[in-house]
C-alpha cells in the first residue's frame, strides 16, 4: 500500500517551503555523493558523540535531518513530503509550518537517542521532521483521499486509513527494534524516530489550529 498522491482541490497557495525543503535535502544528498563517508562522519547525529559532547554536537541535530542513507532513502522520503507537505503548508502558512517540520525532526532524534544513547551508528534522514508532517496531516484531513498503489491498482483511500497503517507498523517495528538494541549494534530504519516525529505532528498540529477547520492561517 505505497501512497502516489492525494486531493488538493482545496489548496489554495504554492507550497513554497515544501518545493525548498525537497530542494534543500536533494542538494545535500548530492553533497554527500560528492564528499563520501567524511561528510556524513562529520556532520551526521552520532547519540554516543552526543552524549559525550552535547553542546559541539548540538549543530548535528539538524544536519542530520537533510541527509539521507541513499538514493531510495530519499526518494520515499521526498514522495511523501510532496504529497503531505503541501496541505499542511496551505493550512498552517510557511512559518509555522517550518517550525512543524523543525520541531518534529528534533523531537524524532531525541526519541531516537532515548532508545539507544550509546550508539555509534551514524542517524540520518528526513524521516522524522517528514512524519511530524504526517501526524498534522492525519490530524487536519483524515478523511482527505489519498490515492495509493495497491498491487497493481490504483485504489483511493482515507488518510486516516493510509496514514493510520503506516503508524501501526512503526509501533509494532520500534518496539522489535528496542528489543533488538540489547543484542546488537547495526543499522536499519530508526523506527521510534518515525514514532517521535509523528506524535509531535500531532502535538504542533493541535497547538498551530489544526483542528479548527478549513479557515485560513498566516
Amino acid at each position: 500500500m505505497f501512497p502516489i498522491g492525494d486531493d488538493n482541490s482545496a489548496r489554495r497557495s504554492t507550497p513554497v517551503a515544501t518545493y525548498a525543503l525537497i530542494a534543500i535535502n536533494v542538494a545535500v544528498f548530492l553533497i554527500e555523493l560528492q564528499q563520501g563517508d567524511r561528510f556524513i562522519t562529520e556532520w551526521a547525529f552520532i547519540p554516543a558523540r552526543f552524549a559525550d559532547s552535547p553542546s559541539a554536537e548540538a549543530i548535528t541535530i539538524l544536519s542530520a535531518m537533510f541527509m539521507h542513507g541513499g538514493g531510495l532513502h530519499l526518494g520515499g522520503n521526498m514522495l511523501y513530503l510532496w504529497i503531505f507537505g503541501d496541505n499542511v503548508e496551505d493550512r498552517f502558512g510557511l512559518v509555522r509550518y517550518l517550525l512543524l517540520y523543525l520541531a518534529a525532526g528534533l523531537a524524532a532524534t531525541m526519541a531516537q537517542y532515548a532508545v539507544n544513547p550509546a550508539s555509534a551508528i551514524p542517524n540520518v534522514g528526513a524521516s522524522g521532521a517528514i512524519a511530524g508532517v504526517l501526524g498534522a496531516y492525519l490530524l487536519m484531513f483524515p478523511r482527505a483521499r489519498v490515492d495509493v498503489l495497491f498491487g497493481r491498482a490504483i485504489v483511493a483511500m482515507p488518510a486516516f486509513i493510509v496514514l493510520g497503517f503506516w503508524l501501526v507498523l512503526q509501533l509494532v517495528s520500534g518496539v522489535g527494534s528496542i528489543a533488538d538494541t540489547a543484542q546488537t549494534e547495526t543499522g536499519g530504519i530508526a523506527y521510534m524516530a518515525h514514532v517521535g516525529g509523528f506524535g509531535a505532528g500531532l502535538v504542533l498540529g493541535a497547538l498551530f489550529g489544526g483542528l479548527r477547520g478549513p479557515g485560513r492561517t498566516t
